[in-house]
């Protein structure tokens, strides 16, 4: 970072660090013990989409990955879009395993990113759901290096359980690097397994 940057206020972007997913089983016993919310098996990967031969060749080679998990008692990955032109990646493993479904997560993330594709990463998610059948899930923000809850309020529609989100960053402060600024937890309508 030059003067220039001092000057004008810009600061270095944070390093995506992918092994920051690998503090997810542990926030998993904390957020069950602490909130009662419990992993699901479901997990997503947020990607911009982006046309060409080597994207379609990457994509090729994390389903061929994932799916070769399937013959050994997974399930197959899915592919979905939404209506902001992203790519959605839904990972699926026994809800009783989160370390599994979190290996998934990041073996795709480190594909996209050695593939050239980190720019194109948006978040990673890791879905959770109480007794009560609310829905929860602990958001990676690749480009910030922070993780932050989302949590739809019951009944559907388009509003978040405030409350519930903010009790979950005190439970998990010393779990996981929580995003600090409120603004960024950006809401993950409609996300696959969600």
């Amino acid at each position: 970072m030059g003067l220039l940057d001092v000057i004008l206020g810009r600061s270095k972007p944070v390093r995506p660090d992918l092994d920051q997913l690998f503090g997810l089983p542990s926030a998993a016993v904390t957020l069950q013990a602490g909130a009662g919310f419990a992993p699901t098996g479901l997990g997503s990967v947020c990607f911009a989409s982006v046309e060409g031969g080597a994207f379609a060749r990457l994509q090729q080679d994390v389903r061929a990955l994932l799916d070769a998990d399937a013959e050994r008692g997974g399930a197959p990955v899915e592919f979905s879009g939404d209506g902001y032109g992203y790519t959605w990646l839904l990972a699926r493993r026994p809800s009783d395993d989160p370390a599994a479904l979190v290996n998934d997560l990041h073996a795709v993330n480190t594909l996209l990113q050695e593939g050239g594709f980190g720019p194109q990463l948006l978040c990673s998610l890791m879905a959770f759901r109480d007794a009560g059948q609310r829905s929860l899930a602990l958001v990676y923000l690749y480009k910030r290096g922070t993780f932050y809850p989302f949590a739809p309020a019951a009944g559907g529609g388009d509003k978040r359980d405030n409350a519930l989100e903010l009790q979950v960053r005190a439970l998990l402060e010393n779990d996981l690097r929580i995003e600090q600024d409120l603004a960024r937890w950006f809401p993950v309508w409609g996300a696959p397994g969600l």
